[in-house]
């Protein structure tokens, strides 16, 4: 029985875990980055001591509630960037990291927030968005991506793509490659392009916070 007790209680911890983790991912994905610890804990079924327990830090649960969401962000960046068609590969990226973020708003508000980020997250997001700058280049080398294309206008459609989290889930899918297929023409260089008027710099407090 001794040896029994432990065992159960390493199993109880990691089911509040769990529950935690998955309270955190569904309120993100469905409010952002706005909602409250204690939210996630009544959602969890949790007291806050027990979620504090679990991840003394807000941070922390950010970073580990979108693990598996940066780490399917890196496998569509990686796949763009290895693609020997670079302007394919960028409409690919395009393409499929609108459909994942339409699913989770959440991720969106933390891979573009100026604020303090964990180690981890921060040197994964910095390496992604020097791959998208090194495949920008690529892709307009070869005439497929309008000249005056900027990383700021890939994060715009980014952003933009947010707003498709109230879609309803059935038709979020196909409402997302039907966006990212607007956008990517929009990108598409052509003798017709009307110069872009000038943004706002996204990138810069996006890329000073991700330290390049």
């Amino acid at each position: 029985m001794r040896e029994e007790l432990p065992q159960m209680l390493r199993a109880d911890a990691q089911d509040n875990r769990d529950r935690v983790l998955d309270a955190a991912r569904a309120l993100f994905a469905e409010r952002g980055l706005g909602v409250t610890m204690r939210e996630i804990a009544r959602r969890a079924g949790v007291g806050p001591a027990t979620l504090y327990r679990r991840f003394p830090t807000r941070q922390a649960l950010v970073d580990e509630a979108f693990a598996d969401e940066l780490r399917a962000c890196e496998r569509i960046v990686e796949d763009g960037c290895s693609d020997p068609d670079p302007w394919r590969g960028f409409r690919t990226v395009v393409e499929e990291l609108t459909v994942l973020n339409s699913r989770n708003r959440g991720f969106v508000d933390a891979f573009m927030s100026a604020n303090p980020h964990a180690d981890a997250f921060v040197a994964h997001r910095a390496a992604l968005l020097r791959r998208l700058v090194a495949l920008g280049v690529r892709a307009q080398a070869v005439d497929g991506l309008r000249r005056d294309y900027e990383l700021d206008d890939l994060l715009l459609v980014l952003m933009a793509g947010r707003g498709l989290a109230s879609a309803p889930s059935q038709d979020r899918t196909a409402a997302a490659r039907r966006f990212a297929t607007l956008a990517v023409d929009a990108l598409r260089a052509s003798d017709t392009n009307a110069p872009l008027p000038r943004g706002a710099s996204l990138s810069t407090y996006v890329l000073s916070s991700a330290g390049i």
